[in-house]
């Protein structure tokens, strides 16, 4: 932020190449806090820069990581590789299973995308593996994780700040069909609850700017109000949380700090626009990064087209950032296939919104395509179809009889009637 206030760094120059935006307008975005690049000061020449934020193509994030009950490192390198190369524009690591630093470092290397993580996943893992309940943890426990990850390189962190006394009194007054479902907000709200104090990370905001400016690490403050039911959506806790993200997102730009927002969750379709105008206004324009959202409870194994259907809508209304949900959402770690249709449908959440929003790379590429199938092109179909394999084997495992159609309408394609047509009506003139 503090480089783009003096002018525009070469990291903002080659985003702005990709996304067809004026430097200088872009710059002056990231300098407002509107716009992030997450690169790690010691990662730009190594990570291909992405930007978040107004104006800007919505991007896709894709979570991997080991559990307790699934370590197995060289899969989770897999499915990293395997979502970048399905056009996922960053990664995070989200293990809480076997050599938590080893795994992180392997993943970073194996991808050239900005690498995310949620430091308090390890500060609760290494209280659990000294024989201690996740609660027994201290603050510096905490702190030093989150400075750990930072000087390992991560280009982007989730901090469950925002969750304060106040937003964790009107839950517990209130109540909830399901709680607390955020993963890192539990660990950090079941702290507070057993030690009856503030949330350590919210009180010690300070010091994570100073190392998130020392390292140009871009901070996501997380949500972990989040509802996980339809039924919780935009409740007290939830939009308390909101009101300290705000607050928290004012703190990032006066130290220089690059910050996003994070959002539910669960949210029934008509209240998602809503939600984000709401986060808009509250956080002053910073870039929105949304989990789905999820806007029905009753789709198990395929949680990923409800998140698509959600987050088509979150991104028109000005959503920023699409966390990919998998099929196995709920239900079990993802595999690398789940990781794959995690990834697309996302993206197809994205290109739906951005088309509508008439991004120009949007409207060129649909355009491309509906020419390739009028010209019954089916090479240049596949070029332009955002998962070209699968699409491929479609068609080659039910092939046509005729070279030009596809075995679903034959002789009766449609395009083919009225082109065989319009040629007839050119020879009779």
């Amino acid at each position: 932020m503090e480089e783009c206030r003096r002018g525009v760094p070469e990291t903002v120059r080659r985003v702005a190449e990709e996304e067809g935006v004026r430097p200088e307008k872009l710059a002056r975005r990231v300098a407002e806090g509107r716009v992030v690049v997450p690169a790690h000061a010691d990662r730009r020449e190594e990570v291909r820069p992405v930007g978040i934020g107004e104006g800007l193509r919505v991007k896709v994030n894709a979570n991997v990581g080991t559990s307790p009950e699934v370590c197995d490192p060289d899969l989770e390198v897999e499915k990293a590789r395997a979502a970048v190369e399905h056009g996922a524009d960053t990664v995070m690591d989200l293990s809480t299973g076997g050599d938590l630093g080893k795994i992180r470092r392997r993943i970073m290397e194996a991808v050239d995308v900005p690498v995310g993580t949620v430091p308090v996943y390890e500060a609760a893992v290494e209280a659990t593996s000294r024989g201690r309940a996740v609660v027994d943890m201290d603050e510096d426990d905490m702190l030093r994780a989150v400075e750990r990850h930072m000087r390992d390189g991560v280009d982007f962190m989730t901090i469950h700040c925002a969750v304060t006394w106040d937003a964790l009194n009107d839950l517990l007054r209130r109540g909830r069909l399901l709680g607390v479902v955020s993963r890192g907000g539990a660990i950090v709200a079941a702290w507070m609850i057993h030690h009856e104090e503030e949330n350590p990370l919210y009180e010690h905001f300070d010091y994570i700017l100073e190392l998130a400016r020392e390292h140009d690490v871009t901070l996501s403050l997380g949500d972990a109000m989040r509802p996980g039911s339809v039924l919780d959506a935009n409740d007290p806790a939830q939009h308390r949380e909101l009101l300290v993200q705000g607050e928290l997102v004012d703190r990032c730009r006066e130290y220089g700090v690059q910050a996003m927002v994070e959002g539910p969750g669960h949210v029934p379709l008509d209240q998602i626009p809503a939600v984000v105008r709401l986060q808009k206004r509250v956080c002053d324009g910073a870039p929105f990064y949304v989990l789905g959202p999820v806007p029905t409870d009753v789709a198990p194994g395929y949680d990923h087209i409800a998140a698509a259907i959600g987050g088509a809508i979150a991104a028109y209304h000005g959503a920023d950032f699409l966390c990919y949900v998998t099929p196995a959402e709920h239900l079990a770690l993802p595999d690398v296939r789940d990781v794959i249709e995690g990834v697309i449908a996302a993206r197809i959440a994205a290109h739906a919104a951005d088309t509508a929003r008439g991004l120009e790379y949007a409207v060129k590429e649909n355009e491309e395509m509906g020419r390739a199938r009028w010209e019954l092109d089916w090479e240049r179909q596949f070029e332009l179809a955002l998962d070209p394999e699968r699409a491929r084997r479609y068609r080659e495992e039910r092939p046509p009889q005729a070279r030009e159609q596809c075995s679903m309408c034959g002789e009766y394609c449609a395009i083919k009637i009225v082109r065989e047509a319009l040629e007839r009506q050119r020879e009779r003139s």
